[in-house]
């Protein structure tokens, strides 16, 4: 990490679903990516850029940045001091059940909104992480909930519906589904499309209208994920990033620190000190 930037990214057992990050960033970049759940962040100091699909957007101290499921999405810093966040990725699983207390659709809901001018919603972002940090459990847990009923009650909207055309969602579905399968020896792109009955071009303009990434940048977000769950099960990194398809653990390294914001192996001492808790404690 460039001096003078941390970052932790962590869990705790009170908020099952629940990654937690707390980071300051001067350099790091962000590539475009999406995650498989959510993230609601509030920035503390410095100004945070986003990169949308429909645009680029600024989060100042004090804003909160909602980020929906599937959305690709990059951050950067907007200013030359960087910017200092802290960040809650929630699974669809856990906003969808506090969604379904609130009598909304079944589903997986969607933020209408990307960055809120909301110091309060943001005060309750850090009081989630005071929570966790102070080890209260049930303060956490609170405090959680009442955030995500706030930011669903205020911009919250039913099931988000998918994107692309119904023919090249078709494709580009089952492209996805092959490349899943082979994570660690990916087919070429004239291989995927021979595999459909399409041409290279349309399969790539396909997969990228339905997943706002195309192949290549998909399946390098997926093989950090691979990583993250192999490195939570104890694998270590070295035979983590074989296993997923990368080059050897520094490519691992490269592509996990510029996705997730820490290198594997701090990510993983993390999950240890979570699942094997001092002698004594309960």
């Amino acid at each position: 990490m460039t001096p003078g930037e941390q970052a932790r990214h962590w869990e705790h057992p009170a908020l099952p679903g629940v990654d937690l990050l707390r980071a300051r960033y001067i350099r790091h970049t962000f590539p475009r990516h999406a995650h498989d759940g959510y993230v609601i962040a509030a920035v503390t100091a410095g100004v945070e850029g986003i990169g949308l699909p429909e645009g680029a957007e600024r989060a100042g101290a004090g804003a909160v940045v909602l980020i929906n499921p599937d959305t690709p999405h990059s951050a950067y810093a907007g200013e030359e001091e960087g910017w200092a966040y802290r960040v809650l990725y929630p699974a669809r699983e856990v906003v969808a059940a506090v969604a379904v207390d609130l009598s909304a659709p079944r589903g997986t809901p969607a933020f209408t909104a990307t960055v809120l001018h909301d110091p309060a919603t943001a005060r309750m972002i850090a009081d989630v992480h005071a929570a966790a940090e102070g080890d209260n459990a049930l303060a956490a847990d609170i405090c959680l909930r009442l955030l995500l009923a706030r930011l669903l009650t205020r911009h919250g909207a039913g099931p988000a519906t998918p994107r692309g055309r119904p023919g090249g969602q078709a494709v580009a579905a089952r492209a996805r589904e092959l490349l899943t399968a082979r994570l660690a020896d990916p087919p070429g792109l004239e291989e995927l499309a021979t595999a459909f009955g399409t041409s290279p071009f349309a399969l790539l303009r396909a997969f990228k209208s339905a997943y706002g990434l195309p192949p290549h940048a998909w399946l390098t977000g997926e093989r950090v994920k691979a990583a993250r769950r192999l490195l939570d099960a104890g694998v270590a990194p070295a035979a983590a990033a074989t296993a997923v398809g990368f080059t050897d653990q520094p490519h691992l390294n490269r592509h996990f620190t510029r996705i997730i914001g820490v290198p594997p192996g701090a990510y993983q001492r993390e999950r240890k000190n979570v699942q094997d808790p001092p002698r004594g404690a309960s």
